[in-house]
């Protein structure tokens, strides 16, 4: 593992190769990337903070790191909830924020070319004006970036219907730990030429390459979305419903789940009328065109009912369904108005949720305390959010305790660590519990003949 430090002869040699090369030193502007969304983390001071504006740019620096054997911390817009882009103490964390350039939106072919920068709200504005449609769709998009979703294979509330972020991508441009630049595809739909680098380094979370530039799948804009609430009197029907739905053979476009504790965050912070008693709610929704969505919604509603939904609204204009669908986004920042809130991210086989919701609300029992659990129940990956008193000096040691059980939990129960934020550092411990020694051999050997200094984000993934 690369063990150097940012110097000032690394910073002149920087300056003399890259002439024009944004550079935070500022010890003020650096503690702005100390920390990623990740709670109660320990984290390092970068020493420097690059912010290229090309690909040329970031293999040159990549040289020059690894000429003065310097970590490198690749980050986008900070939104991770795994400490993937944290910073290391006296390592140059390079920015891909000023890359953000859309570069081109192919019609024809049906895909899009973009920097690492772009915001994902940004890039699905630009291509909805030509009729497009880009799927993934994490909850935070309005301020995440395509380079994050990137590394993370970042999820959302579309991942039921259109899958995760690397069911999207054509292609990748990356510089390698030696400053190689490659590209692992092209805009064929179809491409079977040699081994995958794409979905390699997609979910790698920088520790193999550095991505500067992504071609990306669109799709036709689909028909406006309807929305169907249901509301489940505990949360064992509920996770019956997604059961059901599934039974059922329906596909909708979103299928999120909310507790009741999240039920009441969210109504509080937007008066939207909810059932406040209910134990649970699904959200339901189709993008069928016309006739198709009442007949998806129709039937979602009977796999409800029949699973023991007490109550069905279904939303009455387009308008009303944007509303319903960003209160569930805003789950997570209701919950923050209600103490110090530690998000967390495990994932379980679609007919074991009704189990996983259980063991959510014995561990909340267990260790006394409050658990808001919502998520994207479609594909069986829940969010339990721990909401603690604030400044609580307990904090992270109850976090930690509560972590062990749901981890252990979801892997009892065939499922994963993490469904779609990355292990990063945060959960490094995890990953041989899950996948298995003999995995994670197999993991550390790639990371050697990718990046044999241990340059790229060390201690991230495999610790």
């Amino acid at each position: 593992m690369a063990t150097g430090t940012v110097t000032e002869p690394f910073l002149d040699t920087v300056r003399a190769r890259i002439p024009g090369l944004r550079v935070l030193t500022d010890a003020t502007d650096r503690e702005a990337y100390r920390r990623d969304e990740t709670e109660y983390l320990p984290t390092g001071l970068p020493g420097a903070v690059a912010l290229p504006t090309t690909t040329a740019e970031v293999a040159e620096l990549v040289k020059v790191c690894a000429e003065h054997d310097i970590p490198i911390v690749p980050r986008g817009a900070g939104s991770g909830l795994s400490g993937g882009a944290t910073g290391l103490e006296g390592a140059l964390t390079i920015a891909f924020t000023a890359m953000d350039r859309i570069l081109e939106i192919d019609v024809e072919n049906l895909c899009v070319v973009t920097q690492p920068g772009v915001i994902n709200a940004t890039l699905k504005a630009a291509v909805a004006e030509h009729g497009l449609f880009y799927a993934p769709d994490p909850a935070s998009f309005e301020m995440c970036s395509i380079g994050g979703n990137l590394g993370t294979n970042a999820g959302g509330l579309c991942c039921v219907k259109y899958g995760q972020t690397r069911d999207a991508v054509l292609s990748l441009e990356v510089v390698m730990a030696d400053g190689a630049v490659i590209r692992t595809g092209g805009k064929n739909i179809k491409d079977v030429a040699g081994y995958s680098l794409t979905h390699l380094i997609v979910g790698s979370q920088g520790t193999l390459a550095l991505i500067t530039e992504a071609t990306l799948r669109l799709r036709p804009a689909p028909a406006p979305r309807a929305t169907l609430l249901a509301f489940f009197p505990t949360l064992e029907s509920a996770g019956e419903g997604v059961a059901a739905i599934a039974a059922a053979g329906l596909s909708p476009v979103t299928l999120e789940l909310m507790d009741r504790f999240t039920i009441r965050a969210v109504d509080d912070m937007h008066s939207l009328g909810l059932d406040r008693d209910a134990a649970a709610m699904l959200m339901i929704e189709s993008d069928m065109p016309g006739a198709a969505a009442d007949d998806e919604l129709a039937r979602g509603e009977a796999a409800c009912t029949a699973a023991g939904a007490t109550t069905t609204v279904r939303s009455r204009d387009v308008a009303e369904a944007d509303l319903l669908r960003q209160a569930r986004r805003a789950a997570h920042w209701a919950l923050e108005k209600l103490g110090d809130v530690k998000m967390e991210d495990v994932g379980v086989p679609r007919s074991r949720v009704p189990d996983m919701l259980r063991e959510i609300e014995r561990i909340a029992a267990k260790h006394d305390v409050r658990i808001g659990t919502f998520g994207h129940a479609g594909d069986g990956n829940l969010h339990p959010d721990l909401v603690l008193e604030r400044g609580d000096p307990r904090g992270a040691a109850i976090t930690k305790a509560v972590q062990a059980d749901l981890y252990q939990a979801a892997i009892d129960l065939g499922g994963t660590v993490t469904g779609e934020h990355g292990i990063g550092s945060a959960r490094v411990a995890w990953l041989e519990a899950q996948r298995g020694p003999d995995a994670v051999r197999v993991m550390r050997a790639i990371k050697a003949a990718l990046d044999p200094q241990g340059l790229l984000n060390p201690g991230r993934v495999l610790g």
